[in-house]
């Protein structure tokens, strides 16, 4: 092992020689690319001889600002992948690699030694490699293999051959701390080193750990939907985000990082997770929670209940008289029977039942409504619905056209005109004399004619009705959804299964939620799908890849919605049955209707059950509380058994919580949650736990994920791990219903190392298969 080492440290040792020339000759080449790129931007108009005398001086001078155009282009290009490269070697300066397979070729009999890091680097002649980039195909061996028989695809076809061995090493800032000779898919040492540590600010990379699994999903290329299911603590998420720099590797050239959405749960967890791309050299994709894009198309027409109000009210109503009526709206309306009876409705307007706004004009109607509709069904059938829509926009117009010419003669023209000010006079004369073909310089000799300025003011004014009549803005789309709700019977026209039991209660709620102009969160996304069915959807071609995060809290309806919206993208959905926490998943969570979305042969299921977040304690703890978590397989890293302290009053909570909280400081835990069920839990806590040092409060309008000592709702805490997690209180009153299970469960996997819970009295019925099998200590 001695000579063994000294020689892995003399190559470690010449792979930072190669680091530090590689670096410097960049930083040299980036500071004169960005001296050129400043230096064409200040003289660009310098090199171009701007002359259009003749139809050859044009040419010249267009061929001259392409030139120069192109050199800026090439300079700005160069200095970008210069400086992105030279980030990638800072970061390999601090770990150079991190594995290393023994490889012989089916058919050689020469042993290839491979390294493995973040990036590739050559030698001096750049002939040879002396680290592989993690995501090249014969990285894939080190992942996926136990020494023996391995192979792997590249795109010239399959490479076999035999893995003789597999090292891991720890590099810390070229020194070579420890190194492995393991027949493990990814040794347990360097995986409980990591697991042991404390939480970060954000997720980081984790291609020195990707287990056999995991690899699967980030190197997975088939079809158009893979569903990876796995249990909370699987390493789901960062398994995605390696995926997505995999994605950027492999077709670089074809796909850049703007091409690739993640809708992730929320803004904080958005900023856990920034870090992941930039720590592996690649540019972060675009990320947007779903509830970002409903409101970017509708806030601007009503107000719009988010999810996290929905689940506030799930978790806090249950006593109001209309919740009953509520959660029967929120499951109906997410569920795909209600997908398509939008659907069928929307081709029953084809014959009746589409509703108009009138057109007015300086308070009078130009056009009513009941025009709109008579001329609207006066095309027939025979042209396709949005053809007939067209034509009534034309028809419109031709009627604005027609309005301003009998308006140029009316007193309100002469009056305005009598109102203008000096500048807008001005504006106006000067418009209409280049309009008119005069020259800049002989403006002034234009006399303007008192019909030509009549004819602008009367234009000027009709301008913005030409603007909403050109987008559709006739059309009443509120008036076409409360249809829908009108009659309660109406459902049963467009619908296939039976309505809900409280139909009737439920359409009175939404209209009354409708005239107010606001609308449940269950209602925004049937509401666009309907207004995108009627005028057209706006799809977005140019995103080639979509990941859904927390993907069991999205609706069978949403995810038919974003099917339509990116019809030419790639989806890889990431969820956990047993997180379902919105009411919608309340009776059945699978991912069933998924696999329909673009059918079973292009569709991949991946199951991922071992757990790697918590210590086995902990997962054993966890698993106990939801039906299948016998599944669910706990990483082999021990820690203390999770502790239940039953309490008799919230003053007594409040004392044993400071006094927790300080013993997980001296023991040196950076962050600490405490989770309770609902955001009105949450602040009566962080209310009472004032007296706790630097806590904070996480709300759903928090962007940021903060360490230290947090209070937060349970549905927050999604996505995201802590050091130690306190339950703030688990008693049967708190968590007494069934549908709450999942909440529970989600708040208890979110701790890394010490999970303690607290009981206002009697504890949650959840937990009397840990109890009497001894996996939780009672105190």
């Amino acid at each position: 092992m001695g000579l063994d080492y000294q020689q892995e440290q003399k190559r470690v040792n010449s792979v930072m020689e190669t680091i530090k020339e590689e670096k410097n000759r960049l930083e040299e080449e980036t500071s004169r690319r960005k001296h050129e790129v400043i230096d064409i931007r200040k003289h660009f108009w310098d090199e171009v001889k701007v002359n259009t005398d003749t139809f050859d001086d044009y040419l010249e001078t267009i061929i001259g600002l392409r030139q120069e155009a192109q050199a800026l282009s090439v300079s700005q290009s160069s200095h970008r992948h210069a400086t992105k490269r030279l980030s990638q070697l800072h970061r390999m300066e601090e770990i150079p690699y991190f594995g290393r397979i023994d490889f012989t070729e089916k058919g050689s009999s020469t042993q290839e030694q491979i390294y493995i890091g973040i990036s590739t680097l050559s030698d001096r002649s750049g002939d040879n490699f002396l680290i592989y980039d993690w995501r090249a195909p014969v990285s894939s061996v080190y992942y996926d293999y136990q020494p023996g028989p391995a192979k792997y695809d590249t795109p010239g076809g399959v490479i076999e051959g035999t893995l003789e061995k597999k090292w891991q090493y720890l590099i810390r800032r070229g020194e070579l701390q420890s190194m492995f000779d393991t027949s493990l898919t990814i040794g347990d040492e360097i995986l409980q080193q990591v697991l042991g540590k404390g939480t970060d600010k954000q997720m980081h990379n984790i291609v020195a750990t990707i287990q056999q699994e995991q690899n699967r999903i980030i190197r997975h290329d088939q079809g158009r939907l893979l569903i990876v299911h796995g249990a909370a603590g699987s390493g789901k998420t960062s398994a995605a985000m390696q995926r997505i720099a995999y994605l950027l590797y492999k077709y670089r050239g074809h796909l850049n990082a703007d091409q690739i959405i993640l809708f992730s749960p929320n803004s904080m967890f958005s900023s856990y997770v920034s870090n992941v791309l930039p720590e592996l050299g690649e540019d972060n994709m675009q990320q947007v929670t779903f509830q970002e894009y409903l409101m970017h198309r509708l806030d601007k027409d009503f107000q719009v209940e988010n999810p996290y109000e929905q689940l506030e009210y799930a978790l806090t109503a249950a006593n109001t008289p209309s919740y009953s009526s509520r959660v029967q709206s929120m499951q109906f309306k997410a569920s795909i029977h209600f997908f398509k009876s939008i659907q069928s409705y929307r081709q029953s307007l084809e014959l009746s039942g589409m509703v108009f706004k009138n057109i007015t004009f300086r308070a009078k109607p130009l056009v009513t409504a009941q025009q709109l509709t008579e001329q609207f069904y006066h095309y027939g059938t025979s042209l396709r619905f949005p053809n007939r829509l067209e034509k009534l926009k034309d028809w419109l117009l031709k009627k604005i056209k027609e309005v301003e010419k009998a308006e140029r003669a009316k007193p309100w023209v002469q009056e305005e005109i009598e109102l203008l000010s000096n500048e807008d006079y001005h504006k106006a004369h000067a418009f209409l004399a280049e309009k008119r073909g005069y020259q800049r310089e002989a403006i002034a000799d234009y006399e303007m004619e008192p019909k030509a300025l009549a004819q602008l003011i009367v234009y000027q004014k009709l301008k913005p009705l030409r603007k909403r009549i050109s987008s559709y803005q006739f059309i009443d789309f509120k008036g076409i959804y409360k249809q829908l709700f009108t009659d309660p019977l109406h459902i049963n026209n467009w619908l296939e299964v039976d309505a809900p039991d409280e139909w009737a209660s439920i359409c009175q709620e939404t209209l009354n939620m409708l005239d107010k102009n606001k609308l449940f969160y269950e209602d925004a996304t049937p509401f666009l799908l309907l207004k995108e069915l009627i005028q057209g959807f706006q799809i977005n071609s140019s995103i080639k890849h979509i990941v859904v995060d927390e993907a069991q809290d999205y609706s069978p309806f949403q995810f038919e919605f974003l099917k339509r919206l990116f019809p030419a993208t790639k989806m890889t959905v990431l969820g956990d049955f047993n997180q379902a926490i919105f009411t919608h998943a309340s009776e059945q969570v699978n991912f069933d209707t998924l696999t329909s979305l673009y059918g079973p042969e292009k569709t991949e299921l991946i199951n991922i059950s071992r757990s790697y977040r918590s210590t086995k304690p902990i997962i054993e703890f966890t698993r106990s509380l939801v039906p299948n978590g016998a599944q669910i397989i706990p990483f082999e890293r021990d820690g203390e058994r999770p502790a239940l302290k039953k309490v008799t009053d919230y003053t007594e909570l409040h004392d044993s919580i400071a006094e927790k909280v300080r013993a997980l400081r001296q023991a040196d835990y950076h962050s600490i949650a405490i989770i309770c069920k609902s955001a009105e839990e949450s602040y009566r806590a962080y209310e009472s736990l004032a007296i706790i040092d630097g806590i904070k409060l996480l709300k759903t309008t928090s962007s940021e994920y903060e360490q230290g000592v947090v209070v937060v709702p349970s549905y927050l805490s999604k996505g995201i791990e802590f050091d130690a997690v306190i339950i703030y209180d688990a008693s049967e009153h708190i968590y007494n219903d069934e549908s709450l299970r999942r909440i529970f469960y989600t708040a208890c996997t979110r701790a890394m190392h010490d999970l303690q819970l607290y009981s206002v009295g009697e504890p949650s019925k959840f937990m009397r298969d840990a109890l009497w099998d001894g996996l939780v200590e009672t105190c």
